[in-house]
């Protein structure tokens, strides 16, 4: 039986402009199936001692919208939730550069395991000093006022998450009131998650504080910053530097977060109402050319002349058609248009160069999502072949590699590169082979079905539906080969034969042989001989709102791949064209790969996209993507939908096939991935229950795998564990990460302490302005490897 008993959902750590980095190892090749380690990047700050900062001031920081809830366990936390709870609240672990739980040594002396039996004790000496801003110190009422709230057995509590808290047993007063000690009823390896942030009991110790009195403010906080005024009007939450604060004194007199959308923000900086801001690639690339290149290889996106550029194109077209007469006065207003609009464009370029580029890589990656609750993508050989036909490396090329940053396809999906956890399991997929992904589709009966006639009028209605933003669904039915749903991935090999019946482990060895004879002789015909496939409609965007899928649900060196789990061996290639004409797609009108089929209908998949602003790089990287599926006789439909309604009708619902969306990075992968990756199961009213897992793929080995890594005490085993299920996840292809996010802030040249901070937790005492007369470089880096906040590495095993 399952020991999983509740979700902990994946925190929404990213919204629109800056859907929510760590330090430099080895680097990668491309698809090399599972063989490379994803190089690091460092947190991008202008880091200053506090000597250097001063004292003084407000900054303001540019957000996507107001927190609706200012309680990070509600389904509607989002982002600014979690950045206003970690200036104002106590953690007893936050996050280092590195993605490592590191511990809060403000609050906490130390924490260890006390001991494992008979049961597991964790014991926590807080800081004698710590304390409430109502004078109250913190202890173990906080802590099981906490566990009370979020332990789901009290359905009062709207509570969106409580993994962990559903495993203790007790929670008690120590030897004194600075220690806590907490007993578990099952062994639960990421205790370390727990109690981070901690609400005073104040607002855990009833329901109806817990549902409503923290959702418009904290009237009891413990932080260097307190919640002060909101205005909704204006779009500004204020924090205030906390005076009741033990700590050292923060240097800001306050911090505003200011709700600006993404798009807008440089006229923000040019209006000098932001001074720190998630930035797009667009305005990036204006803010690293006006602050003297320091953001690095920008392609420049816009610039000085180019409202001159557009101009001229209006006048040149009018010259083609008027008299000497009009040209000649045309020609006098168009240079002083022209001087005009470079003029403007100078001197707003001017007022941004008292910015600079941040950039680094955020603690997210992105990833296509492939629906398999039905029609043909609940088959896992259509997956697979999906998968197989993408070139992740390229993908990520297109979006990192202009910015300057590593260029490499995420290999995992419940680590980024530089946690302890990460190692690149793809190759349980296996690596791009257009060849072997026809063979797949081939395997999995699919056809050469051009379109023509009645049927292709029909199939252009309803690309051109689905484009003008249809909500209706499409290419979602039910599997016509009349087999039922797959509801398994192929086991690793270890692991393989006992898994198996004796019949498909047969059929997998006759089809080993065929696929050995045949792919020599067709290796070299592959889909890149075809001309460039249609284009469709452009996939949006960078946002991916996860902040409502969140709500939808109640949020080293080289290292080698995880052994076995991979894509079935033997399934027969495409057979030459000499040999049999249909088994491979062949051009169709104007050098479009045709269309592959089953039983009359054509092998569509509904790509739905948010349509937000904002949103051309990811609808570069969906054009991208639309193209190299086509290459294999797959088809793609693209539904434009409002962000408003991305997650909430479509991707929590399951009304898509294919979409793209971004996870955040966690220190607790077997916890935080039980929900995204568990198996579906029935609920008591019919319905499917997926807790986050949208794209309905999963497999009672991979929930084994992630139950028993959160129940192992024991750090490298539980390691092993949590690599293995990752392989089984790529394995059954529901998932397919493909690159880390860059990470865009733009930042005044005198802020310090402050930019792209990757996983780091700000050091929020630290954070300020340049004192007058301090010196040093305008965009160091933080070494690999410092502590942000007076912390230190994890304590007790």
């Amino acid at each position: 039986m399952s020991s999983y008993s509740g979700p902990r959902l994946r925190s929404a750590v990213f919204l629109v402009a800056g859907v929510l980095a760590v330090p430099a190892l080895a680097s990668c090749s491309g698809d090399s199936g599972g063989t490379h380690a994803g190089r690091v990047v460092a947190p991008d700050v202008h880091q200053a001692a506090r000597d250097r900062v001063a004292e003084g001031g407000t900054l303001h920081w540019a957000v996507d919208r107001l927190p609706s809830t200012l309680n990070t366990f509600q389904a509607d936390a989002d982002t600014t939730t979690a950045r206003v709870a970690s200036a104002t609240l106590p953690s007893m672990f936050h996050l280092d550069r590195q993605g490592r739980p590191a511990r809060s040594a403000a609050y906490l002396r130390d924490a260890k395991v006390e001991t494992t039996e008979p049961r597991q004790v964790v014991v926590y000496h807080l800081d004698p000093k710590a304390a409430w801003n109502n004078g109250r110190d913190i202890g173990a009422d906080d802590f099981a006022a906490q566990w009370q709230a979020l332990r789901g057995s009290d359905s009062k509590y709207w509570t969106a998450r409580n993994a962990g808290y559903d495993r203790i047993a007790k929670v008690e007063r120590g030897a004194n009131a600075q220690e806590v000690r907490v007993t578990f009823a099952k062994p639960y390896a990421d205790w370390r998650a727990l109690f981070s942030p901690l609400y005073p009991k104040e607002v855990m110790g009833s329901a109806e504080t817990f549902n409503d009195a923290a959702r418009t403010g904290l009237a009891v906080s413990a932080g260097p910053f307190r919640v002060g005024k909101e205005d909704r009007g204006s779009g500004d939450l204020t924090l205030e530097r906390d005076t009741r604060w033990w700590g050292d004194r923060a240097k800001l007199d306050g911090l505003v977060l200011r709700a600006i959308p993404a798009g807008k923000r440089v006229k923000a900086m040019l209006d000098g109402r932001v001074d720190l801001a998630p930035v797009e690639q667009d305005e990036a690339a204006r803010v690293a050319r006006a602050g003297k290149g320091d953001g690095g290889p920008l392609a420049p996106q816009s610039g000085p002349n180019a409202a001159g550029a557009v101009a001229a194109d209006v006048y040149s077209r009018a010259f083609a058609k008027g008299s000497p007469e009009q040209v000649n006065r045309l020609d006098r207003q168009n240079r002083a248009d022209l001087a005009e609009a470079r003029a403007v464009e100078e001197a707003q370029q001017r007022s941004l160069g008292r910015y600079r580029l941040r950039k680094s890589l955020e603690p997210a990656y992105t990833q296509l999502a492939l629906n398999g609750e039905s029609g043909p993508l609940s088959d896992e050989r259509v997956r697979r072949a999906v998968a197989r036909a993408l070139d992740r490396k390229s993908l990520a090329q297109l979006v990192l590699k202009p910015l300057g940053l590593p260029a490499d396809p995420v290999g995992s999906h419940l680590a980024l590169a530089g946690q302890d956890a990460y190692a690149d399991s793809s190759g349980a997929l296996g690596k791009q082979d257009a060849v072997e992904a026809q063979a797949l589709l081939s395997d999995a009966g699919y056809k050469p079905a051009p379109v023509s006639g009645e049927a292709a009028k029909k199939d252009e209605a309803a690309q051109g539906k689905a484009g003008a933003g249809a909500d209706g669904k499409a290419g979602t039915g039910a599997r016509t080969d009349g087999k039922a749903p797959r509801t398994d991935a192929k086991a690793p090999e270890d692991e393989a034969r006992s898994e198996k019946s004796g019949a498909d482990a047969g059929k997998a060895r006759t089809a080993g042989k065929k696929a050995g004879a045949e792919k020599k002789a067709g290796a070299g015909k592959k889909a890149k001989d075809a001309a460039a496939p249609l284009a469709p409609a452009p996939v949006p965007p960078q946002s991916v709102l996860l902040h409502q899928a969140y709500a939808m649900a109640a949020r080293p060196a080289k290292a080698a791949g995880a052994a076995g789990a991979y894509a079935p061996k033997g399934t027969p290639a495409p057979p030459r064209a000499e040999e049999k004409d249909e088994a491979a797609p062949k051009a169709g009108p104007a050098g479009v790969p045709a269309v592959l089929g089953k039983d009359g209908k054509p092998l569509t998949l509904r790509f739905v996209v948010p349509a937000g602003a904002g949103s051309a790089q990811l609808r570069e990287v969906g054009e991208k993507i639309a193209g190299m599926v086509e290459k294999i006789g797959i088809r793609t439909q693209v539904q434009k939908v409002s962000d408003a309604s991305y997650f909430k009708d479509h991707i929590a619902t399951g009304d898509y096939d294919m979409a793209l969306w971004s996870w955040p990075g966690t220190a607790f992968p077997a916890t935080d991935a039980r929900p995204v990756y568990g198996k579906p199961v029935p609920a008591a009213d019919g319905s499917l229950n997926v807790d986050q897992n949208y794209t309905r793929v999963g497999t009672d080995r991979i929930d084994q795998l992630l139950d028993q890594a959160a129940g192992t005490l024991d750090a490298k085993e539980a390691g092993q564990l949590v690599k293995k299920a990752d392989a089984r996840i790529w394995a059954a292809a529901g998932s397919i990460p493909l690159y880390q996010r860059p990470e865009l802030v733009a930042a005044r040249s005198d802020l310090l302490n402050a930019g792209a901070f990757g996983f780091a937790t700000p050091d929020w005492e630290n954070i300020g302005f340049a004192a007058k007369g301090a010196k040093g470089a305008k965009g160091t880096k933080a070494p690999v490897g410092k502590p942000v906040r007076n912390t230190t590495a994890p304590v007790g095993e």
